[in-house]
């Protein structure tokens, strides 16, 4: 009966397989680096030494050990996988005292199989291999005068695990403790047995090591990569916009994946930005990448020209290796004021609405005068008014810039130009055509006025949106030619190179001369919304300091606002003065006394109304205009018993559902609005909606108009949207 046992060595190597095992175990797995892809080899030989244990008793004591040389190929697809040739001899070496070379024997054998490896850190791995093989067996002594032959046929098969360290990419020393199993196809079945065995190698691995200077994978091209000159006020824009662009050429036989370009310059971002992903580039495939830069703060810091050097940086996969790329650029960096006028849309980042110094100087201005706000007139345009006179009264000149006039950079993008901020425009006083408008603007929008700015040949200059819908146009001015329509809204052209040098009226009709001079060639002029170029060029970052500006004499801002507002009046509307008076007509009257109640000359206005009322008795359009005076004066009840009896009659008359009694519903409305009374103001405009859902929906009621705010872009005064009646309705 044959006896299962270890020999004596055999538990030391067990400790040394557990040492290593919790090593091991020791490593962490959180990698993002496949050890097994990036440090594969093609090719591997080995020179192996093996002690054997039997697990079975021999008839005598053995000493048993193998040589063999082995080679492993990794699979390219599956480096995991590894295919193993060995060829090797296996010793008996007998230990009987009497007969110690009858049963000495060797086996030659070869075998093919399978292997896994699997790299857990840079410096191991752990393994399995199965294979199975021929063997024949030479017994030199075994009876040789008897006529039998030394030679014995075996089947050979073997199993393992391994644990290897590899001190470095080539080389790898490997414990690799194993069992094998020799099943004799011959007579001899004296040695058939399991057994176990522990080997220690060395191998060589064939490449080059990843890690290696010289091995360092260069897949890519970088072609056409040149940056022009950038600009700190396009901060915004370049972080969705190209501030360059580039070719990435693959130049090597295969492809690579996982591209990931980015672009990064040190000390002006905070990281990389990334500028392009491609799953696949395959070989001699090239593609044009717009390069993005999302630059931080620091580039509002700079002054004048700033020369830098950016890096481009591409990481990708080159056969499974992880790759990294870098390629330097240089390029110029100009400070906040410089531009190019490619796009007039850039102007916008110039605009700076949110600068607390030019926030308080609107509010400055916008208390000087709240006294003599009125209430009927577009809180935009006594603004705009406001604004202009202000800056005449602390001395704001225009003054053509010498060296880079306007005419001559607007069609020429090759040439930097300046604009000078408007915290800077103030503390000059002086400033071109540029300068003035996004001053003007700034200060607008500072206060919730939208702006826009308005380019023609040559030159630039301001425009406001008064709030005023288009079909009011005589609220603003008779002349529907002195408004700009744009989405419904009534907007003023300003001429700010005037600022200092006449009144707002005559800058205005200077904007509207200009804006129409270009009407039968439209394409030679431009309108720009600012919020909506802001949406692409936000405004430069600021580094807010008090201006210690000094911002005038509030009595010479109100009285200054109080003269242009005359002028408005005068010039709107003397044309239509002139003709009331020459015609004597109800209509006309009527116009002039709606003009009279938009410019807050009530008394002229009531006036007029009360003309146009004897000339025709039956006329509701006076009527309905008397009753908005009323409101207008804050006798909030007479004109709500005006509005309810005018709508009675208009239902008694049949002309319930018509264009009247639409603008009758919508003024009551706003009385019970302004008379806290908002449940009746809502059944009224429900009333009006009924009749027309467009219209009515112009004028809806937010419950906040309760307050009556009057500050410029935000809640309205209801009293502004009260609805003047023309002959139009009947």
């Amino acid at each position: 009966m044959r006896i299962l046992f270890l020999q004596g060595g055999s538990r030391r190597v067990l400790r040394l397989l557990l040492f290593f095992g919790a090593v091991a175990l020791g490593f962490s797995q959180s990698r993002t680096l496949d050890y097994n892809i990036y440090y594969r080899f093609p090719l591997s030989v080995g020179l192996e030494y093996q002690t054997l244990y039997p697990f079975a008793l021999y008839a005598s004591r053995y000493t048993i050990f193998d040589v063999d040389l082995y080679i492993r190929w990794p699979i390219p697809r599956f480096p995991v996988l590894q295919p193993i040739a060995r060829l090797g001899i296996l010793r008996f070496d007998s230990q009987d005292p009497v007969r110690p070379n009858e049963w000495d024997h060797t086996h030659w054998y070869g075998a093919l199989g399978m292997g896994y490896s699997y790299r857990f850190a840079k410096a191991f791995e752990v393994g399995a291999e199965a294979l199975a093989g021929y063997s024949a067996a030479y017994f030199p002594d075994l009876l040789p005068e008897e006529g039998i032959t030394p030679w014995t046929p075996n089947l050979f098969l073997e199993a393992g695990g391994s644990f290897a360290l590899n001190p470095s990419y080539n080389y790898s020393f490997e414990i690799h403790p194993n069992l094998k199993y020799l099943l004799s196809l011959g007579p001899l079945k004296d040695f058939n047995s399991l057994i176990f065995a522990i080997g220690f190698s060395v191998a060589y691995r064939f490449g080059q090591d990843p890690d290696a200077l010289q091995a360092a994978i260069r897949s890519l091209r970088f072609d056409q990569l040149m940056l022009p000159a950038a600009f700190a006020a396009m901060q915004s824009y370049y972080a969705k916009n190209p501030i360059g662009n580039m070719t990435l050429t693959n130049t090597d036989r295969h492809s690579v994946t996982e591209v990931q370009v980015s672009f990064f310059q040190a000390g002006y971002m905070d990281s990389p930005t990334a500028t392009g992903s491609f799953p696949e580039l395959k070989s001699g495939q090239s593609i044009e990448i717009p390069l993005l830069a999302s630059f931080n703060q620091e580039v509002f810091r700079t002054e004048g020209i700033t020369p830098l050097t950016g890096e481009v940086r591409v990481k990708y996969k080159s056969r499974g290796r992880a790759a990294d790329q870098q390629q330097s650029v240089s390029y110029d960096l100009y400070d906040k004021t410089a531009i190019t006028w490619d796009d007039n849309r850039k102007a916008a980042a110039f605009i700076t609405p949110s600068d607390s110094a030019l926030r308080n100087y609107t509010s400055f201005i916008r208390q000087a005068c709240k006294d003599q706000l009125i209430p009927s007139c577009s809180e935009a345009l006594q603004l705009a008014v406001q604004v202009f006179q202000a800056l005449c009264e602390i001395g704001c000149l225009y003054q053509a810039d010498p060296a880079l006039p306007f005419t001559r950079v607007q069609d020429n993008p090759e040439v930097i130009d300046s604009i000078s901020l408007p915290r800077d425009t103030l503390k000059l006083l002086t400033g071109d055509c540029d300068d003035l408008t996004v001053l003007y603007c700034s200060l607008l929008e500072a206060a919730g006025t939208e702006t826009a700015f308005i380019t023609v040949p040559g030159h630039i200059y301001a425009a406001f949106n008064t709030g005023v819908p288009v079909q009011d146009f005589r609220r603003i001015h008779w002349e529907r030619g002195m408004t700009i329509p744009l989405k419904g809204k009534l907007w003023v052209p300003v001429e700010v190179t005037l600022i200092g040098k006449t009144g707002f009226l005559q800058a205005w009709l200077r904007g509207a001369e200009v804006w129409r001079r270009y009407e039968d060639t439209p394409e030679k002029r431009g309108f720009y919304p600012t919020r909506d170029c802001q949406q692409i060029y936000r405004p430069v970052g600021l580094k807010e300091t008090d201006l210690g500006l000094q911002y005038g004499r509030t009595e010479a801002i109100r009285q200054g606002f109080q003269r242009d507002m005359e002028q408005l009046s005068e010039d709107a509307l003397k044309d239509l003065a002139e003709a009331a008076r020459q015609d004597s007509r109800a209509e006309d009257y009527n116009r002039l006394g709606i003009g009279y109640a938009g410019f807050g000359q009530l008394d002229l206005a009531e006036k007029a109304f009360s003309r146009a009322l004897n000339l025709q008795p039956a006329a509701v359009s006076a009527r309905v205009n008397l009753a908005n005076l009323s409101c207008l004066r804050g006798d909030y009840p007479e004109a709500l018993h005006r509005y309810q009896e005018i709508h009675r009659e208009l239902e008694r008359t049949g002309h319930g559902k018509g264009a009247m009694a639409l603008k009758v519903l919508l003024n009551q409305a706003r009385v019970l609005i302004l008379m806290k009374r908002t449940t009746e103001a809502q059944a009224c405009f429900d009333k009006a909606k009924a009749i027309d859902p467009s219209r009515a929906g112009q004028y809806e009621i937010s419950p906040e108009q309760e307050a009556g705010s009057t500050r410029a872009g935000e809640d309205r005064d209801p009293r502004q949207e009260i609805l003047f009646a023309g002959e139009e309705e009947g």
